[in-house]
C-alpha cells in the first residue's frame, strides 16, 4: 500500500463516502441474516448527514480515501452510543476496527464524559463479538431490532476503558 491509515474526525464532505462505504461493508451482514433491510443498508444520506452534524463520526483514510468509520454519541444518562462501525473488506482483519472503536470511545469520554459504552450488534456476527469482547465489552442483554434481527447489547464501564486505553 505504500501509505498508513489515519483516523480523525469526518467532515460534512465526507458524507457521500461513508454512506457508500457503509452500503458496501454491511452487505457481508445482510447476507449473513439474509435481510437486505437493515437499517445501515436503508439510512439515507440525508439522515447520514444529519448524523454528521449532530454526533461524534470519525473515519479511517487511506489517502484520500475513506476506509472506515464509527458514530457516537451521549445521552442523558451517560451512556456513549458506539454505532455503525464498518471497515473496507479489503482492509478487514488488520485492527482498523479495533483502532476506530478506541477513537470513538475516547472522543465520547473526553467530550462528553460518557459514563458507559454502549453498543449492539447482531447475535450471529461472530468477528464482531469477539472484536468487541476483546476491547473489553461484555453482552448485557439482547433485543429483535425493527429489522427483525436479533440482536446482543454490549457495555463496558468508562473505567474499564481508561485501565485498558
Amino acid at each position: 500500500m505504500g501509505m498508513s491509515v489515519t483516523i480523525s474526525a469526518a467532515t460534512a464532505e465526507d458524507a457521500e463516502q461513508i454512506f457508500k462505504l457503509q452500503y458496501l461493508c454491511f452487505q457481508s451482514e445482510a447476507e449473513l441474516y439474509g435481510n437486505y433491510l437493515i437499517q445501515p443498508l436503508t439510512q439515507s444520506l440525508d439522515s447520514l448527514k444529519g448524523e454528521l452534524a449532530s454526533d461524534t463520526v470519525l473515519v479511517a483514510r487511506l489517502g484520500d480515501e475513506v476506509v472506515g468509520a464509527v458514530r457516537g454519541s451521549t445521552d442523558d444518562d451517560g451512556t456513549g452510543k458506539i454505532a455503525k462501525l464498518c471497515v473496507h473488506p479489503r482492509l478487514q482483519g488488520h485492527g482498523l476496527g479495533a483502532r476506530l472503536l478506541r477513537g470513538v470511545e475516547e472522543a465520547l469520554a473526553d467530550g462528553s464524559k460518557a459514563a458507559r459504552f454502549r453498543l449492539f450488534t447482531g447475535r450471529k456476527s461472530e468477528s464482531n463479538l469477539r472484536m468487541y469482547r476483546k476491547a473489553g465489552y461484555v453482552a448485557v442483554g439482547g433485543r429483535t431490532a425493527s429489522d427483525g434481527v436479533e440482536l446482543v447489547m454490549l457495555e463496558k464501564e468508562t473505567t474499564d476503558y481508561a485501565v485498558s486505553a
